[in-house]
């Protein structure tokens, strides 16, 4: 089962298959099955091109495992994941040329 333990828009910039974006939104997700819990970070860019647009297309979409191993889901845990979430996003922002603007979020962050 996957969980959105978090997930905000920012503004960003990015050019991608010939395409401007504008906006991105970053995750993190954690996955159980079977006694295992996995964390990922990922970003999707998209073009944002007014204030209603949040039309994500996947192809500028990039993911990042922190963390795979025995175990549940931990709060004490994932708030360290939460401190990083920037070094990660911005690991996977820059390979696709892009950055994030972490000061001017398009929306409120949506915590599961």
């Amino acid at each position: 089962m996957d969980v959105d333990v978090y997930s905000q828009y920012f503004a960003a910039e990015c050019v991608y298959n010939g395409r401007e974006r504008k906006g991105v939104v970053v995750n993190l997700t954690a996955s159980s099955e079977a006694g295992m819990i996995r964390y990922r970070v990922s970003v999707s860019f998209f073009p944002h091109e007014n204030p209603e647009d949040f039309a994500i297309s996947y192809d500028a979409y990039g993911e990042k495992e922190i963390y795979n191993a025995k175990g549940r889901r931990s709060k004490k845990r994932e708030a360290g994941m939460l401190s990083e979430i920037r070094i990660h996003a911005d690991e996977l922002a820059k390979s696709f040329g892009g950055t994030i603007d972490w000061e001017k979020p398009l929306r409120e962050a949506r915590r599961g």
